[in-house]
C-alpha cells in the first residue's frame, strides 16, 4: 500500500497537533486548569528530542528520555528554594548534558532536551502543589507525544526515508548546475571561484547523503528488507555514483572551455548536465508525492546531441587527441543511465544482505563506545568541551541574576519570575559564534512580535476552549517553522507561553516588557559568552582538519586502487572511503566558511583556506575520475599495470605523510614518482593504448597537484597559532 501524499512537515507535526488536542480536551472536561502549563511543555520537551528510528529504537530512546527527564525535573524541584543549590544544579546540568552531547546525534538531542526541561520546571512551578507533581506532568506530556509519535511512524514507516532521498537528489542538482558552469566559455576565467562554489555545495551533499544513510540504517538492521527500504537504498547508492561521476576531472577546463569556445559541443555538455539536474529536481518531486519517476525524453536526446557533435567535431579535427574529451562525454552520459533507470531497479539484489548492500553505522550507541567519546572529548581543544564548560559559566550567571531580581524586587510583571532569561540563554547560545549572533537578532525580534499579539488575548472575550485552541496551534506552528525559520517559531512558542500563562489565570497585560527585557538579558549573555569565552574563531583548527583531509583522500585512492586492480566491487568498505573523504571535504570547506565570515579575525588564514580547498577539491576530482573508470578497466599482467599500481602506492604513501614532511624529505619522495611516470608514458600497450593513457593523465594530474597541495597544507602550519592558555587557567 502507497504512503498518502501528505506533506513530511505536516507528517512530523501530526504527534504535536494529536497530543496538543488530547491535552487541550482533558484540561477543558476536567477543568484542571493548572496543569495545562507543564502538559504542554511536556509536548513540546518530546518533540525536541524525537529521533528518526525504528520502532524498537523509538521505545529504547523514550525510555531513555523519560529517565533523563525526571532526573533532570526533579533536581530542579527539590533545589527550587535554595539559591546556592538551585544555581549549582543548574551549573552542572548544563554541563554534564552539554558534553554529553559529545557521544553522538542521539545523545546530543536527547541531553539538550533534558536541560530544557530543566528550564521548564521553573516555569511550571507551584509551590503549593505536592513536589512530584510538576515533574509527573511534564513526563506525561512527554509520553503522550512519543506514543503518539510512534503511532505516526507506524503509518508512515517509510515517509523520512523519502523526504530525506528527496533533499539528497535536490542538492544533487544545485551541485550539477553548478558543474554546469565549469563549460560556459564566457566565465571559465571565473573557474576558481567556481571550484570553491563547487566545493561549499559538496558540504550540503554529504550533509543529506549522511541523513539518508542515518534513516536507511535505522531500517535495515533486521532480517527482513521493506522493498521500499530495498528501493531507497538503490536511489541512495545511484546519488552516491551521480556525486562521484560529476565530481570527477577528465579536461583540464581552461584548455577545453579555449578549444572549443566557437563549437557546439561544449554548449550541449553543459546543457547536458543542466537537464540532469532539472532530471534530479523531478526524482526529489516524485519522491516527496510518492510518484514514480519516469525519465524527460528531452534528457535522452541532449545526450544523443552531444554524441553527434562530438563526432562532427573530431572528423573536422582529426588532428586533436579527442580520447579525454570522449571520456568526459561518457562519463556524464552515464549519469543519464543511472537516471534513466532509477525506475525499474533490480530489488532483488538489494534485499540480499551482503557488503555490495550494507550501511556502514552512522554512530555507534553501545556504552563502550559512548565512555570512549567522552574522554576522547575531555580536553580543551575539544569545541564540544569548551561550550559545554561555557553553558555551565552561562546558567551560572544567568541563575544569579535571576536570584539578583527576586532579592530587588524587580520582578513583579514577570509572570515566569526571570526564569525566562535562562531559557533564552540555553537556547540562543551555539557553539558558532555567528550563529549565536544570528539567533540572538531572531529571538528578540521574534519575541517582541509574540509577546506584542499574545498580550491582546486580555483585549478578546476569550473562553478557555479559545485559549487551549490557540496554544496548541502556537505549539503546532512552533515545531512546524522551528528547523528553518528560527524567527517564526519564537513568536509562536511565545504566544503558546503567554496563553498557558493566561490558561492558569495570570494577568498578561503588563507582561510585555518583563518578557522583552528578559529575552534581550538572556540573548546578551548568550552572545557575550560565545564572543568572550573562548569564540570559536580562536580555535578554528583548519591544520587539523587540512590533515584529516589529506588522510582521506589517501585512503579514498587506496580504495580506488584496489578495485582497479581486484575489479569492481562498489561494496561498503569502498563506498566507506569515499564517503569519509567527501565528508572530510565538506568539513573543510564548512571551516573555510566560517574563517570567510569573519576576515577581519582571520586575515590570511582566509586566503589560505580556500588555496587548501580549491587543491584539495582538485585531487578529489582526479582520484574520482580513476574511481567513474572502475566499470571499464581491462585488467592484465601488463608491464604498464604492474609499473602503474607501484607509483600509485607511491603517491599514496606520500599523502599520507605528507603533513609531517619536511621540504627536502617531500622532494626526495616527489622526484622519483615524477620519474617514475615520465617512464611510464613510454609503456603503453597496443592493445589497451586508450586505457592507458586514462590512467596515465589521471595519475599524472594527481602527481602534479602534489607540491601544491604540499604548499597548501604547510603555508596553513606556518601561520600563528591561537593558544589555549585562558581556559587553561580557568579550568586549572
Amino acid at each position: 500500500m502507497k504512503t498518502p501524499v501528505i506533506d513530511t512537515k505536516l507528517i512530523n507535526t501530526l504527534p504535536v497537533f494529536l497530543s496538543c488536542t488530547l491535552i487541550s480536551l482533558w484540561v477543558y472536561f476536567t477543568n484542571d486548569n493548572n496543569a495545562a502549563p507543564a502538559l504542554m511543555l511536556g509536548i513540546i520537551a518530546g518533540g525536541l528530542v524525537d529521533l528518526d528510528n525504528g520502532l524498537t529504537g523509538k521505545l529504547k530512546n523514550l525510555l531513555f528520555t523519560l529517565l533523563t527527564f525526571a532526573i533532570s525535573s526533579l533536581s530542579v524541584q527539590m533545589a527550587f528554594h535554595s539559591a546556592v543549590g538551585l544555581t549549582l544544579t543548574f551549573t552542572v546540568l548544563a554541563f554534564v548534558f552539554t558534553y554529553v552531547g559529545a557521544a553522538g546525534v542521539r545523545f546530543r538531542t536527547i541531553a539538550f532536551g533534558t536541560l530544557a526541561v530543566a528550564i521548564y520546571t521553573t516555569l511550571t512551578h507551584n509551590p503549593h502543589a505536592a513536589w512530584y507533581l510538576n515533574t509527573i506532568m511534564i513526563l506525561l506530556g512527554t509520553l503522550v507525544y512519543s506514543a503518539l509519535a510512534v503511532l505516526i511512524h507506524v503509518a508512515f514507516p517509510h515517509r523520512p526515508v523519502q523526504e530525506n532521498m528527496a533533499n539528497a537528489y535536490d542538492s544533487l542538482a544545485r551541485y550539477l548546475n553548478a558543474k554546469a558552469e565549469f563549460f560556459n566559455p564566457d566565465e571559465i576565467d571565473q573557474l576558481a571561484q567556481q571550484q570553491t562554489q563547487l566545493a561549499m555545495l559538496n558540504s550540503q551533499v554529504s550533509q543529506t547523503f549522511n541523513q539518508c544513510r542515518s534513516a536507511l540504517f535505522y531500517r535495515m538492521r533486521g532480517q527482513h528488507r521493506h522493498p521500499r527500504t530495498a528501493r531507497m537504498l538503490h536511489y541512495y547508492f545511484v546519488a552516491q555514483d551521480i556525486h562521484e561521476r560529476i565530481s570527477s576531472s577528465h579536461v583540464d577546463y581552461q584548455t577545453f572551455a579555449r578549444e572549443m569556445e566557437h563549437t557546439d559541443f561544449i554548449f550541449r555538455i553543459r546543457w547536458l548536465l543542466t537537464q540532469q539536474a532539472h532530471a534530479c529536481r523531478d526524482v526529489a518531486q516524485a519522491l516527496r508525492n510518492n510518484h514514480e519517476y519516469m525519465i524527460d525524453e528531452k534528457i535522452n536526446r541532449a545526450t544523443s546531441g552531444a554524441y553527434q557533435s562530438l563526432k562532427y567535431y573530431s572528423e573536422k579535427n582529426q588532428n586533436i587527441d579527442m580520447q579525454s574529451i570522449r571520456r568526459l562525454l561518457d562519463n556524464v552520459s552515464c549519469v543519464t543511465y543511472q537516471l534513466s533507470h532509477l525506475a525499474n531497479p533490480q530489488l532483488d539484489d538489494y534485499a540480499i544482505h551482503s557488503d555490495k548492500t550494507r550501511i556502514y553505522a552512522p554512530e555507534q550507541n553501545n556504552w563502550r563506545h559512548v565512555s570512549g567519546s567522552l574522554k576522547q572529548h575531555f580536553t580543551v581543544k575539544s569545541s564540544i568541551f569548551r561550550h559545554a564548560v561555557r553553558m555551565a559559566m552561562v546558567a551560572f550567571v544567568c541563575v544569579i541574576v535571576i536570584q539578583l531580581i527576586h532579592a530587588l524586587g524587580l520582578n513583579q510583571n514577570d509572570l515566569s519570575a526571570g526564569f525566562w532569561i535562562l531559557l533564552t540563554a540555553v537556547f540562543v547560545c551555539q557553539p558558532n559564534y555567528s550563529t549565536t549572533q544570528s539567533r540572538v537578532i531572531e529571538r528578540i525580534i521574534g519575541t517582541a512580535g509574540g509577546v506584542l499579539v499574545g498580550s491582546t488575548l486580555p483585549l478578546l472575550s476569550v473562553g478557555l476552549a479559545d485559549k487551549l485552541v490557540v496554544a496548541s496551534l502556537a505549539t503546532v506552528l512552533f515545531f512546524f517553522f522551528r528547523t528553518h525559520k528560527y524567527r517564526f517559531s519564537t513568536f509562536f512558542i511565545t504566544i503558546q507561553a503567554l496563553t498557558g500563562f493566561s490558561i492558569i489565570g495570570l494577568d498578561i497585560a503588563h507582561f510585555f516588557w518583563a518578557r522583552l527585557l528578559d529575552t534581550i538579558i538572556g540573548a546578551g549573555i548568550a552572545g557575550v559568552a560565545v564572543y568572550h569565552l573562548w569564540p570559536d574563531w580562536k580555535y578554528v583548527s583548519l591544520e587539523r582538519i587540512a590533515v584529516s583531509a589529506v588522510h582521506s583522500n589517501a585512503g579514498y585512492l587506496s580504495a580506488v586502487l584496489n578495485e582497479l586492480e581486484q575489479g569492481i566491487s562498489d561494496d561498503v568498505q569502498y563506498r566507506l572511503a569515499r564517503r569519509n573523504s567527501y565528508d572530510q571535504a565538506a568539513t573543510l570547506s564548512s571551516i573555510v566558511s566560517d574563517l570567510a565570515s569573519e576576515p577581519n579575525k582571520h586575515g590570511e588564514r582566509v586566503q589560505t583556506g580556500f588555496s587548501l580547498l580549491n587543491t584539495h577539491y582538485s585531487l578529489i576530482s582526479h582520484i574520482a575520475a580513476l574511481g567513474a573508470y572502475r566499470d571499464k578497466m581491462v585488467r592484465d599482467n601488463s608491464e604498464f599495470l604492474q609499473q602503474f599500481n607501484i607509483i600509485s602506492h607511491q603517491i599514496i604513501n606520500l599523502l599520507e605523510k605528507l603533513a609531517d614532511l619536511s621540504y627536502d624529505d617531500f622532494q626526495a619522495a616527489y622526484t622519483p614518482i615524477q620519474e617514475n611516470l615520465t617512464r611510464l608514458s613510454q609503456l603503453f600497450s597496443p592493445n589497451h593504448h586508450e586505457q592507458n593513457q586514462i590512467l596515465w593523465q589521471q595519475m599524472s594530474a594527481i602527481s602534479n597537484l602534489l607540491p601544491h597541495y604540499y604548499q597548501a597544507l604547510h603555508h596553513t602550519f606556518r601561520q600563528p597559532e591561537n593558544t589555549h592558555s585562558s581556559l587553561q587557567k580557568v579550568i586549572l
